[in-house]
């Protein structure tokens, strides 16, 4: 779990830290209490380092064509 935490740290990693943050001041300046939820969705894929990576949530383009 330390390894988890201490380790890779990229960009977006950094921007999601960032916008939890940001949500969860939101959430006590504005009295909204829904943006907590938001805020705790953010933080939990920075914790556990969680979503889309460099190349993006897509398929890959190229098949492999095992059997033929």
């Amino acid at each position: 779990m330390k390894a988890l935490l201490f380790t890779n740290w990229h960009t977006m990693r950094w921007v999601r830290l960032a916008f939890a943050l940001f949500l969860f001041a939101q959430a006590y300046i504005v009295k909204e209490w829904m943006f907590i939820g938001l805020g705790l969705f953010f933080f939990i894929q920075v914790i556990f380092n969680l979503g889309c990576g460099i190349n993006g949530c897509s398929i890959p383009k190229t098949k492999n064509k095992t059997y033929e």
